[in-house]
């Protein structure tokens, strides 16, 4: 640990016991003296004694709860429109609860009955029969006016191989419907009862042409309306086929004080005070006031939905905007903040966050999140790269997995503080294949084994294997491997240690690291779009919702003819694996074949090795040892998506 961080880990921590020190000495300070007891003589009188009333106890009212959290960045705006969303995210949750929570990898209604799902039928494809001008969505997942000549899936198919042309007779296609209620008496933060009209407003300021926001679900929605006070219905396009289809409840916005009272239009809502400033919400908390590059206080709200429950716990919440994580750890240790959010970039501070830790000054969160490093074995690199691969065979992907000391790495860089999963996806994801990924924990033995069975030994004992009648490479050739990846430092710190397990196998390990525009550079010279490596290594993210098999389709290996903008790095080819993954993707959730599908997907990466997951990336925050009801979730948009629970501990 770097002698700064020590020394003010010792200050903070000679600071507590000097004022520990007085305390104590305030309750140890030493009796008056005591004077001789009074003796009566026999020629006194004692009157008897005459009893003192004791006063009434008088309970000492507990001061108010201030809570306040620190994050990097001031939002521009809180209108949910707006670009600044993301870093308005934390407040966002005090002033919308919900409306759906992603918790765990699965959604969680807030302000709904229910989620909708097809097992229940509150999501359902219906039959519809479309003729030539009606919009539908084609067999290329595009909104189109209905033409002779278009592809497009005929009801019952989701499939290229079952698509037909559009002849101009009319065809019966199927249509989703998603049916969403709203539970009873939630009211905004002015008193006015939230309704279905107020997500269909949402809606309609979505789509509107005036509203800087991707527009790709509105494009392939025929409508989105409120069938009575409480419930709202969405419909896609036929041939829409939305695997987020329990998503498409709109953000409720105040209609009644933003169009009926102030009459704004869309374009208005991008400035106007009411939404950018002081939004209405129907959360726990409402705005007090924004003191710009400085705090924003948020008080609590009379008509929340959960008073009853008395919540929120606390009295006021503030919202403190800091540059960096030295400041926000610094404010945290002066008390001046209660929670410093992980947007602070809190992996910087580790170390200090683990001591700190450890001497009781504050309480860390580690959380394994959906982003998992791995590394890319080149199975196909590049015409113009090394030909031909030495990771072509299957046998030498396994041997790497075996010979790499996974837990290591996170043992000695993360201290063991997160997890290595066998798949795209953690073990906590609700798809995750349990029963059918392949594992491969640190054998070295086994690695070892796989080299010599491939033809890769070392008779002259310099502890590098050399090629022996392996497949196109010269005999003596030495295993010399290059690992690329970017120039950050945990990059760095991981590969130099697989670079010492590799070595042990008899494999030398060349490093490169390079800046980040320059290895992600899409094009036929980059590293990694451009196929040139034998080995690289980056962080995806598993996805908080639809597990991500397309990463590795056939369809998506970076090549001229897609302009070198796939996602399949490692040029990994497999039928059975491109079958199950677009079964997976042409299934909607809730139906059997969209869960044994994406297993089966896992259960072929896991065995044929195109990537070796190396370890979960975490998600860090600290809090005060005083704040209670925190918690870090892998998958909610905010680590304050529970701000209505959170208090103080007095």
């Amino acid at each position: 640990m770097p002698k700064k961080k020590l020394w003010v880990l010792v200050i903070i921590i000679s600071s507590l016991a000097l004022g520990l020190t007085a305390c104590l000495s305030t309750l140890t300070a030493p009796p008056a003296e005591e004077e001789p007891p009074a003796v009566a003589t026999a020629t006194e009188t004692l009157a008897p004694p005459t009893a003192t009333p004791e006063p009434t106890p008088t309970a000492t009212p507990l001061p108010p709860k201030t809570l306040v959290i620190c994050q990097q960045h001031e939002p521009t705006s809180l209108y949910w429109y707006s670009n600044s969303r993301l870093v308005a995210r934390h407040i966002h949750e005090a002033l919308y609860d919900g409306p759906i929570d992603n918790l765990g990898y699965t959604h969680q209604p807030v302000i709904l009955e229910k989620i909708p799902s097809l097992r229940d039928r509150d999501a359902k494809l219906k039959q519809v029969i479309v003729q030539a001008g009606d919009k539908v969505v084609d067999a290329y997942n595009e909104p189109v006016e209905l033409a002779e000549g278009m592809l497009l899936f005929p009801s019952g198919c989701r499939s290229a191989a079952c698509a037909v042309e559009f002849t101009g007779e009319p065809v019966e296609m199927d249509q989703l419907e998603v049916t969403f209620r709203l539970k009873a008496n939630i009211k905004w933060s002015d008193g006015e009862p939230l309704t279905a009209q107020d997500s269909v407003y949402g809606y309609e300021l979505r789509q509107d042409p005036e509203t800087p926001v991707s527009k790709y679900t509105e494009l392939r929605t025929a409508s989105y309306e409120a069938t009575d006070e409480l419930t709202t219905r969405w419909t896609g396009l036929p041939g829409y086929f939305d695997q987020s289809y329990e998503l498409n409840f709109y953000q409720p916005l105040p209609r009644h004080l933003w169009q009926a009272e102030l009459g704004y239009e869309a374009a208005d809502l991008l400035t106007a005070p009411e939404a950018n400033r002081t939004p209405l919400g129907w959360g726990a908390f409402t705005i007090h006031e924004w003191i710009a590059g400085d705090h924003l206080t948020l008080t609590p709200n009379p008509h929340y939905f959960r008073a009853s429950e008395g919540l929120p716990h606390l009295d006021t919440l503030i919202y403190r905007f800091v540059g960096d994580a030295n400041t926000a750890l610094a404010q945290l240790l002066s008390g001046e903040c209660d929670i410093v959010t992980q947007d602070a970039d809190l992996a910087s501070q580790y170390e200090l966050l683990i001591e700190l830790q450890e001497h009781g000054v504050a309480e860390p969160f580690f959380s394994p999140g959906p982003l998992w490093e791995h590394v890319n074995f080149g199975i196909m690199p590049a015409a113009e790269y090394k030909q031909p691969s030495v990771f072509a065979d299957l046998r030498m992907r396994q041997a790497v997995a075996y010979c790499l000391d996974r837990q290591r790495v996170v043992s000695l860089l993360r201290y063991g503080r997160t997890v290595i999963p066998d798949s795209y996806l953690p073990a906590e994801h609700p798809l995750y294949a349990a029963e059918l990924v392949t594992h491969y924990p640190y054998t070295p033995e086994k690695g070892r084994a796989l080299l010599e069975e491939v033809g890769w030994q070392d008779t002259d004992e310099d502890g590098i294997r050399e090629a022996h009648a392996v497949p196109g490479a010269r005999n003596g050739t030495p295993l010399e491997i290059t690992w690329t990846s970017t120039s950050q430092t945990l990059h760095k710190q991981y590969m130099e240690l697989f670079r010492q397990d590799l070595a042990e196998c008899g494999i030398q390990l060349q490093l490169e690291n390079l800046p980040l525009p320059e290895f992600f550079a899409q094009s036929a010279s980059g590293p990694l779009f451009g196929r040139n490596f034998e080995l690289s290594s980056f962080a995806w993210s598993a996805g908080t919702e639809i597990p991500p098999c397309e990463l590795y389709l056939s369809t998506e290996i970076p090549n001229e003819e897609n302009n070198w903008s796939g996602s399949n790095f490692s040029g990994f080819s497999n039928e059975e694996y491109d079958a199950a993954c677009e079964q997976a993707q042409q299934s909607l959730p809730g139906a059997d074949e969209y869960v044994a599908a994406h297993q089966e997907a896992q259960r072929i990466f896991s065995e044929q090795l195109p990537a070796l997951p190396l370890f979960l990336r975490l998600n860090i925050a600290v809090t005060r040892s005083e704040v209670l009801g925190f918690t870090l979730d892998p998958t909610a948009a905010s680590e304050l998506w529970n701000v209505e629970e959170l208090d103080l501990q007095q």
